[in-house]
């Protein structure tokens, strides 16, 4: 490891294409050198020069596959022992559509390797060195279908685990985010929709006829979130009082749900 560095340093999973590598791409230019994390090396060497070329970025590779438990404690260790490290970006992902009773196993455990343990193990091993500065932040890039339980599967994707996983990220950065609260921490989650990536086409999916954001207006929307301070961050959404109200709702419910008189409707069974 070379010497203290002048640029703070963004650590970014999922770097070698789509969202991810709009972060870097982004994060490069305003500043930062990066530490870019996905299966596929060649991508990310691609990635790390232009990224020095374009922008003078110092760019690492770090090719790890965050499903397997000894790639996901090397990037852990990586992220633990920064102590340049400004910002933790977990994008790292995939899909795994299908009925939940016809989803390979091994995918449903995949899924949760990689939005739930790998995004909690990394922001575990990143949040103590940057509340001992006290200063960084950690950007959990979700999505959309994190509120989408209560919709049946048409028009949109079967999706039990997924959504689940997401849910998983949007309560974890959301309650976390109350944790740090006087930390000079932030957290955040991303919740974008449908984004022209190839995120869709590795499943299979052919959505070129639809309306889709770039990755870069998601990333644009994410860093102008996070620099107000926005916890939950829908790149889309133009009237954000919705946000407000749904966290409403869900205060009004855990209130008066906090009480051990069993509810009316249910007394009579």
């Amino acid at each position: 490891m070379s010497g203290p560095r002048s640029r703070p340093r963004a650590l970014i999973t999922g770097a070698s294409a789509g969202i991810g590598a709009a972060y870097a791409e982004r994060l490069a230019r305003d500043g930062y050198d990066v530490v870019l994390v996905a299966r596929r090396r060649d991508r990310l060497e691609a990635l790390a020069e232009r990224l020095h070329r374009e922008a003078g970025a110092h760019a690492e590779v770090l090719a790890a596959d965050l499903t397997d438990p000894g790639a996901l404690a090397q990037v852990e260790a990586r992220a633990a022992g920064d102590e340049s490290l400004a910002l933790l970006v977990n994008n790292a992902g995939f899909g795994g559509y299908g009925p939940f009773v016809q989803v390979d196993p091994e995918v449903v455990d995949g899924l949760i390797d990689i939005h739930i343990r790998a995004v909690a193990r990394l922001t575990r091993a990143a949040l103590p060195g940057m509340v001992r500065r006290r200063a960084g932040g950690v950007i959990n890039v979700a999505s959309l279908l994190a509120v989408s339980g209560p919709v049946p599967p048409d028009p949109l994707p079967h999706r039990a685990t997924y959504a689940g996983a997401k849910a998983f990220m949007l309560t974890f950065t959301q309650a976390l985010a109350g944790e740090l609260t006087g930390t000079g921490v932030r957290v955040q989650v991303v919740l974008p929709g449908l984004v022209a990536t190839e995120f869709h086409t590795v499943l299979g999916m052919d959505l070129s006829a639809r309306p889709r954001m770039t990755a870069a207006d998601v990333v644009t929307a994410s860093l102008t979130a996070f620099a107000r301070g926005e916890v939950t961050c829908v790149p889309a959404l133009e009237d954000a009082s919705l946000l407000e109200r749904l966290a409403e709702v869900q205060r009004s419910v855990l209130k008066a749900a906090t009480t051990p008189t069993l509810a009316g409707r249910y007394r009579s069974g």
